[in-house]
């Protein structure tokens, strides 16, 4: 396989021989910092440095001792999957102290240890600046008091500091995410799910207490990825007289048919005077004022705990490796840095900038001046905001521009959890810009047969949370039948296309878009959204769903290597979906902590067999007891899942057996993760918004025409950007016989997770991060707001 360009390091020349490098978690607890904590120690070791565990955070390293305790590759074995943080965190006032520092400072000296990496929130991360600011003065005292050597001073004169944001909360400014908010959302959105059920037996009220005390992020997702009638948030408070609106807003539900209510308050939630809104008030209202049967359930620590998602694994991971680069890169003259993601990129910023910016967020809410909290809380917050706005709050008839232009929404390809809540979402958006909705049923086959009808508001509600595909969906390419699809086009005057699919939706894109040339019903504003669990779309580094099917793996990778635990050392080989699209493999091997991960997109033969069974069986025989090995459906015609289970099981002979798994469609259903519901969600606004501005300028005495090739596009991530993409440029970037795209961003992983698993590999950082200044106000075009 060719190798992605750009600057490549190798194993000899990663050079950390000298380095040490100490990891400690601090404050709260978050799923995904065990990862990221393996992450940090093994690619440490990787380079050639010496890696320290700091027990209990900031009071292991000022009490010293067994606290501070060098890590091997072994230590970090079989810890990917648990939540929490293995190696302890603690609240440590003593590390406040001038005194605590002087201590800690003593004790890293001792071990020779000058480089950092804190995974926390904002008070450690500042706590963590200030012990670097003040190092080179603590050491003056040490060497005082005889504490240290005079030479210690030179030789450790420097201090460096990496953060990396562990935080259920995604509280802190500059990054999209912290490590932590995935799996809490998934707790909240499991738990709401299941009470949706019991409500809606008993047409009952729930108010959900969930995490936030200064941060509305928890509530807004969670309110966004379940559609709760009513949201309450720290950061822009109710308008006085919010009591009476809520009330109305529930009271027309029910009218509407609808079985239960759902309001969802961050514990820190707040009114315009600052007095606090607690659930026993919504409570009491509801019931004074409605007299519906009302419950409320505070979540609490649930969001804390339970196994990482797959996200958070894949996102510590990246930022454990990235950490360790950024330690590796850093000179006296570089700020303490925090790790960061933005869209699907790493970055590296200021930590100081950020901590600044996350602390004005909360002086704006003292100072009541909640626009600007929002603004500052950057632009995900703000676009989640508006569009939990648009999508539950339906504005009156009398309100509503009228367009008069029909737009159409279908499915098309494989179903894909999140399919729903973009139709919902497109459906929501399109009335409320004052279009007529029309849903097709059963995608292109559906379509010619004249399965269309106008979709209502009320017709999508509870759409969300749903698998699968709700509209149905089929395979079908409209090719064959361009002429009774345009017949259908004519016969219900459609003026737009939305079509939610995978590696079909494209292709029947572009054979729209050439038979525009013959008919002119096509000749209308059409957008595609990707949703496919292969993730094969070209121009889209994510698609809705993928997210969905990498939990269902990583699930099942968990549950198959427990099912080892206790007896003799095993290896596992699992067969995944994804066509010839390696992603499912190679992602959710990173991921699961997989060994191996064989994928078309890189060629293997025999020999890499028999060095990948060489490596695992030396593993086995010094520390592993488990290994996993996955394999994509049609990486190779003849290596098949059952070929490499036999190869292993002859080979592994005396040292490990062997058992084969394959997890087929399991992959496709279930429920759609919050990541993917949100993805969907958001992604589907803002294509009918794009739709909603090509009518416009392409309406002429009141008939569309749109002929041009940006009037025919793929709303698809790419890096840090949400883009529009004419499908047309997008031919040349496919490989149309094995339905993937040319070039694929998360090939760049791959060697993330062999050097994680030991193995000897180049690894390019060419899209590692440089050391950038946060931005206040991106720019529109620039903004992926996509990581929920």
């Amino acid at each position: 396989m060719s190798q992605p360009d750009g600057k490549k390091i190798f194993f000899e020349n990663l050079s950390g021989a000298g380095k040490a490098i100490a990891v400690l978690t601090s404050g709260g607890d978050a799923q995904g910092m065990n990862a990221a904590v393996r992450a940090v120690v093994r690619m440490g070791l990787y380079v050639g440095a010496k890696v320290y565990f700091i027990r209990e955070g900031y009071q292991g390293m000022v009490d010293g001792g067994d606290n501070i305790k060098e890590a091997s590759w072994e230590s970090v074995s079989s810890m990917l999957q648990v939540g929490g943080t293995v190696i302890g965190s603690a609240r440590c006032k003593e590390f406040r102290t001038h005194e605590g520092r002087l201590k800690a400072a003593h004790n890293l000296v001792q071990r020779g240890i000058t480089n950092l990496c804190v995974i926390g929130g904002d008070g450690s991360l500042t706590g963590a600046n200030l012990f670097r600011e003040e190092w080179s003065g603590l050491l003056g005292e040490l060497v005082e008091q005889g504490s240290i050597a005079a030479d210690a001073v030179q030789k450790y004169s420097a201090l460096h500091i990496v953060g990396m944001v562990g935080s259920i909360d995604n509280d802190f400014c500059g990054t999209d995410m912290t490590i932590g908010t995935d799996s809490a959302l998934h707790r909240i959105i499991e738990v709401v799910d299941a009470i949706m059920t019991t409500a809606q037996s008993h047409q009952r009220t729930f108010v959900l207490e969930v995490m936030g005390r200064h941060c509305g992020y928890l509530a807004l997702v969670s309110a966004l990825a379940c559609g709760a009638d009513w949201v309450l948030i720290p950061e822009m408070p109710p308008e006085d007289g919010w009591e009476d609106k809520m009330c109305q807003k529930l009271s027309a539900n029910r009218a509407g048919m609808k079985r239960l209510n759902i309001i969802i308050v961050a514990e820190g939630a707040i009114d315009r005077n600052n007095t606090p809104i607690t659930t026993d008030y919504i409570k009491n209202l509801v019931v004074r004022c409605l007299g519906f049967d009302t419950r409320v359930t505070i979540l609490g620590h649930v969001q804390r705990g339970g196994t990482p998602s797959a996200f958070d694994r894949i996102l510590a991971s990246r930022m454990g490796v990235e950490a360790v680069l950024a330690l590796l890169e850093t000179t006296a003259n570089t700020p303490a840095c925090v790790v960061s993601l933005c869209g699907n990129q790493s970055v590296r910023l200021p930590l100081m900038e950020c901590v600044q910016m996350t602390q004005e967020v909360q002086k704006a809410m003292d100072e009541k001046r909640f626009e600007e909290a929002v603004r500052l809380r950057g632009r995900s917050f703000e676009n989640n905001l508006k569009t939990y706005k648009l999508l539950a709050h339906r504005k009156p008839e009398s309100e509503l521009p009228t367009s008069n232009f029909n737009v159409a929404v279908l499915n098309v390809g494989a179903p894909a959890a999140g399919m729903n809540a973009a139709v919902r979402s497109a459906v929501r958006v399109g009335i409320s810009e004052g279009h007529k909705m029309f849903a097709v049923s059963d995608g292109f086959e559906g379509f010619y047969k004249g399965q269309i009808k106008e979709i209502k508001w009320a017709d999508v509600g509870g759409w969300t949370g749903q698998g699968g595909s709700l509209l149905g969906t089929k395979r079908t390419l409209p090719a064959k039948y361009v002429d009774k699809i345009a017949e259908q086009m004519r016969q219900h005057n459609i003026n737009a296309l939305l079509i939610v699919g995978g590696f079909e939706a494209f292709e029947s894109l572009l054979q729209l878009y050439e038979a525009r040339a013959t008919y002119e019903e096509f000749c209308v504003p059409m957008c595609m959204l990707p949703a496919t669990i292969s993730n094969n779309v070209p121009g889209t580094d994510l698609s809705i769903g993928a997210d969905t099917a990498l939990n269902a793996i990583v699930e099942t990778c968990d549950r198959i290597k427990q099912s080892a635990s206790g007896t003799k050392r095993r290896v596992f080989i699992i067969e995944t979906m994804g066509g010839y699209c390696g992603y499912l493999a190679s992602v959710g091997g990173l991921a699961a902590g997989a060994d191996a991960a064989y994928i078309y997109e890189e060629p293997f033969d025999i020999r890499d067999l028999q060095a990948n069974v060489e490596h695992l069986t030396e593993k086995m025989k010094t520390s592993i007891q488990r290994g996993l090995v996955l394999r994509n459906e049609n990486c190779n015609e003849n290596y098949t899942t059952d070929f490499i289970y036999q190869l292993y099981s002859e080979e592994g002979k005396g040292v490990f057996d062997s058992r084969k798994n394959v997890l087929g469609h399991m992959q496709q259903g279930g429920a759609p993760s919050p990541f993917d519901r949100n993805f969907g969600t958001k992604i589907s606004a803002k294509a009918m918004q794009w739709v909603t501005r090509k009518l416009v300028e392409t309406v002429r005495h009141g008939r569309v025409f749109a002929n041009s090739d940006d009037s025919c596009c793929l709303l698809g991530m790419r890096r840090r950007a949400l883009v529009f993409q004419p499908v047309v440029q997008l031919k040349d970037e496919t490989d149309f016989v094995h339905r993937i795209p040319k070039e694929q961003w998360w090939l760049k992983l791959r060697p993330l997770m062999k050097i994680l698993a030991k193995y000897k590999t180049s690894y390019d950082v060419s899209d590692s991060g440089q050391l950038e200044h946060i931005v206040r106000n991106r720019p529109r075009e620039l903004d992926a707001s996509v990581a929920m």
